[in-house]
Parts: structure tokens; C-alpha cells; sequence
């Protein structure tokens, strides 16, 4: 277990390895789940303000699924999250030519039509993140099966976790706290010669 201030990450999320490859998965987690993506209260709100930029990226289902369910729906077991369709697809979801599932948030992003990427639930994605009083821990939760071809790829450029998500952990959490953890990874897991 690595501490970082209140910020506790399983050994895991440095000495695995995993890079998204999106043309074997096919952006799965964005359909393979108990619920859609988790919400901060803060990403309500940015949910509530660009949504009538993101609509026009939307499929006719997900639109169905937010005019039935709302732009977010409160679930007892993961708090809010965004509304699925039919219990799976998140309704934010599309899919492109080659049948993988982009986010409606990051493709707006990507053509400069908005500030926000998507939610950080999404962009940290193999690390689960579970609050408690006093901590925040960080776990890395790959899908069986679904994320095999990323764990391959990553042994095969030899990326660890953490380094794939530098961008996400950066955003979360700041600089400070990725060089502090690059730090300990490079000391303690990642440099076998010591």
C-alpha cells in the first residue's frame, strides 16, 4: 500500500501494467458495468452546463434514456452516475465506424467545444476510487476478460498503471501528488537493480 497525504493506492496500480486498446475492447467499459459512471457534485453541475453543446453528439437512444431518466439518476449503492440505456450503454455513449464507443463529453472536448474531458470516474479508469471518513483509496479493478488486451499491451510497452493514467491522476489530484507517487514507484517497485 503506497499513503500519499489522504490518498491510499494499492500496490497494484504500480507494479501492473495496462494501456487501453481500444480496437480489441471496444471502449466496453463504457457498456460494462453495474450502472454509468459515477458523479462528483461538481460534475453535475458541468453536466447541467454543457449538455445542450454535448446533445448534438448524442445517439436518439441516449437522448430516449435522458428524457426518461434525467441527465444523472442517484442510485443507493454508487451515488450519481450517469443514466444508462436500457441498463447498459452509458447514455452519454456513441459509437464510431469501427464500433468503438466514444464519450460525447471527450469528443466535444476534443473538438474545443468544451473545457471538461469527461468524468474522472471515466478517465481513471482501470482505478476504482472509494472514499471513506478520513481516506481515499485507490484500487486498480481491471474487467476480466474485456481488459486482457490492454494488461498485454501494457506488458508489452512496459507501462505501468499509474503511468498510463498520468494525465487523470494529475487532473484528480495535482503535480505534486504524480511526482510524489512517480517517486516511489521509480524507488520501491520499478527499479529492481537496488
Amino acid at each position: 500500500m503506497i499513503a500519499i497525504d489522504n490518498v491510499m493506492l494499492s500496490d497494484q496500480v504500480v507494479e501492473e501494467q495496462f494501456v487501453c486498446d481500444l480496437t480489441k475492447c471496444k471502449g466496453g467499459c463504457c457498456e460494462d458495468g453495474d450502472a454509468g459512471a459515477p458523479l462528483t457534485k461538481e460534475e453535475k453541475k458541468i453536466v447541467d452546463e454543457v449538455f445542450e453543446i454535448v446533445k448534438p453528439y448524442l445517439t436518439e437512444e441516449g437522448l430516449e434514456a435522458i428524457r426518461k431518466i434525467g441527465k444523472y439518476e442517484y442510485i443507493d449503492e454508487f451515488g450519481w452516475v450517469t443514466p444508462t440505456i436500457g441498463g447498459k450503454m452509458c447514455a452519454y455513449g456513441f459509437r464510431d465506424k469501427e464500433g468503438v464507443i466514444k464519450c460525447a463529453f471527450e469528443q466535444a472536448y476534443y473538438d474545443g467545444k468544451i473545457a471538461w474531458k469527461k468524468p474522472i470516474s471515466c478517465h481513471l479508469y482501470p482505478i476504482k476510487v472509494t472514499k471513506t471518513k478520513t481516506a481515499e483509496l485507490l484500487n486498480y479493478e481491471p474487467r476480466e476478460g474485456m481488459c486482457s488486451p490492454a494488461c498485454v499491451l501494457g506488458q508489452k510497452l512496459k507501462v505501468p498503471v499509474y503511468a498510463f493514467l498520468k494525465e487523470a491522476l494529475i487532473r484528480k489530484y495535482g503535480e505534486d501528488f504524480y511526482a510524489a507517487l512517480d517517486q516511489i514507484a521509480r524507488e520501491y517497485y520499478l527499479d529492481k537493480s537496488k
